[in-house]
């Protein structure tokens, strides 16, 4: 049996605003807490847009949601002024009686503390000052996965964190996109977050020239250029719906997948939690730390010494993508998928 709380656990506040991939891996902290903690009344602090993955929620009391986007741009001073201080007021009266910060960047930090709990939760090796918020922390480390790092806060918070689960929000298992698709797909995710973290379009869609099953391109309406690029270089083979799902349809959409291939982004991870077979194609991040969690996964990488530099552009010499192949990509699917190459 765990251990008992350390501390009063009525009413706990999340802070982890974004982004997909990183909200996706807070879910078995969030089962972890409601498994031990049944009682406890779990807030989440949110980014607006983000907000609509974790909508319906049955473990999550309330989502409050902070417009990240709007707040960064100085234009909007006076307003997110007025805002920031109506979402630390309203935090403040709930009387949280644990905050535990996931994001450790200073934003967070400070609302972390904004939330007034008694016992404010965050990692001793967070960033741009976020510890100075915490009166309680712990090193998350580097050489171990994300969500192995918060599960080290549930376990402080006395949770039983002995199985990984993902409790996802209530979603339609079949929206009406799914009847475009072919029965039997894969799935490809060729954006990322960040620029330096793609693997050229074109190559993805010489991959999915190459396969022997359908491939449906998705990525948010923003990346649409990718996946139309990627469409073209398969010579029309894959299928693009790109812009055209909301994030709940998403997650119906891989987890219907017999496999996934992508770069290091969001969508990579509802496949991960879903246990569809993944193939990471990574670069300058690092897999250890954000890479497809679980053992039935497979992470396509050039092993260099500048490798992972976490850029956010690629460099001069972008080997550590470059140098991944079409044909290597497609061995490892074929090591797995025979039919499929």
């Amino acid at each position: 049996m765990p251990p008992g709380p350390p501390h009063k656990m009525d009413k706990l506040l999340i802070i982890k605003p974004s982004a997909l991939g990183d909200i996706v891996h807070t879910l078995p902290f969030l089962a972890a807490v409601k498994k031990t903690y049944p009682h406890c009344e779990v807030h989440w602090l949110v980014a607006k847009g983000l907000h609509t993955f974790l909508e319906g929620h049955p473990l999550i009391h309330r989502l409050w949601l902070f417009d990240k986007q709007r707040w960064k741009r100085g234009g909007n001073l006076a307003q997110t002024m007025v805002e920031l201080k109506g979402l630390w007021q309203g935090l403040r009266r709930q009387k949280f009686d644990v905050s535990v910060d996931l994001s450790g960047l200073l934003r967070s930090g400070i609302l972390t503390w904004a939330g007034g709990a008694s016992l404010r939760l965050g990692f001793a090796d967070s960033n741009e000052g976020s510890p100075f918020f915490y009166n309680k922390k712990i090193p998350g480390g580097d050489a171990i996965h994300a969500i192995d790092r918060y599960l080290k806060l549930a376990a402080l918070l006395g949770c039983d964190t002995r199985e990984v689960t993902y409790p996802f929000a209530p979603y339609d298992k079949q929206p009406p996109i799914c009847k475009e698709l072919p029965q039997r797909y894969a799935v490809f995710a060729p954006s990322a977050g960040k620029e330096a973290n793609r693997w050229p379009a074109q190559r993805f869609g010489e991959l999915a020239a190459r396969l022997n099953i359908p491939v449906v391109i998705i990525a948010g309406k923003a990346e649409e250029d990718v996946a139309r690029q990627v469409v073209e270089a398969s010579a029309n083979k894959a299928l693009s719906i790109a812009g055209r799902t909301n994030l709940k349809e998403l997650v119906a959409i891989i987890e219907r997948a017999a496999f996934f291939v992508t770069n290091d982004t969001g969508p990579m991870h509802i496949a991960a939690a879903k246990k569809v077979p993944v193939f990471a194609i990574f670069g300058p991040a690092n897999p250890i730390r954000t890479g497809p969690y679980g053992d039935i996964h497979t992470v396509i990488r050039e092993e260099l010494d500048c490798s992972p530099c976490y850029r956010w552009k690629p460099c001069d010499d972008w080997q550590c993508m470059e140098k991944i192949s079409v044909d290597r990509v497609a061995l490892a699917i074929k090591e797995r998928f025979d039919d499929a190459v």
